[in-house]
């Protein structure tokens, strides 16, 4: 009888992990909120061991930062912190795309084609959270089939804080459509076996997501 209490933990703490994820990718908690313990634990109708453990797995995600002696807050970076993040998105996702066009195997188009309609999908159906984990999965199936683990291991780097910043720009007024139309033209270049397209493609769709992040920065 003694796993039964680990196994009731494990199925609390994975509550609130989705709690506190659904509530951050929905921008309910904006970016440098802090996260309280006690608080959440209240908000959530759960005792702090689960709060604890959900805060530690979303900061092993990179969508929580966690601060010694302070505690965890959504992470909160400075206008020149995300323009040298989308300069750096800008060369490795657009390496990443170049070399997947040229290295990519045959069913790489079928499963970016997969995950393109799935997010679609998402989109129609106004499902932010779903559509945002997409649209990783979409650039992630890119830097694997890159078949350059440097290129992986830096994209991954950034993935928390780009994951963060998916959910705010695609929440933007027709960002959403214009992002699935910029995937639609970076899958087409890649199944052609097009480097140079995909790669330009893959850049203007970085771009796009920058500006769209600055212009609602502005309106901050």
């Amino acid at each position: 009888m003694e796993p039964q209490p680990a196994i009731q933990r494990d199925t609390l703490a994975n509550q609130a992990y989705r709690a506190l994820r659904g509530a951050i990718l929905a921008r309910r908690y904006p970016l440098g909120a802090r996260l309280v313990v006690r608080e959440l634990a209240e908000t959530l109708g759960l005792s702090p061991t689960p709060i604890k453990e959900a805060l530690a797995a979303l900061a092993r995600e990179g969508l929580v930062q966690a601060t010694p002696h302070k505690g965890y807050q959504v992470p909160a970076p400075s206008p020149e912190d995300l323009r040298e993040v989308y300069e750096l998105r800008e060369a490795l996702e657009g390496l990443a795309a170049r070399l997947a066009a040229f290295r990519g195997e045959k069913k790489l188009g079928e499963r970016l084609e997969a995950i393109l309609q799935s997010q679609e999908a998402a989109a129609a159906r106004g499902d932010l959270e779903a559509y945002g984990d997409l649209d990783l999965a979409f650039h992630r199936t890119l830097w694997e089939a890159s078949q350059n683990e440097r290129l992986r291991q830096s994209a991954e780097n950034l993935h928390g804080l780009v994951r963060l910043l998916i959910s705010t720009t695609a929440a933007l007024p027709g960002r959403l459509p214009q992002s699935l139309s910029e995937h639609r033209l970076v899958l087409e270049k890649v199944v052609a076996k097009d480097p140079d397209a995909a790669e330009n493609a893959m850049r203007q769709h970085v771009r796009q997501a920058w500006k769209a992040l600055e212009a609602f920065l502005d309106l901050m």
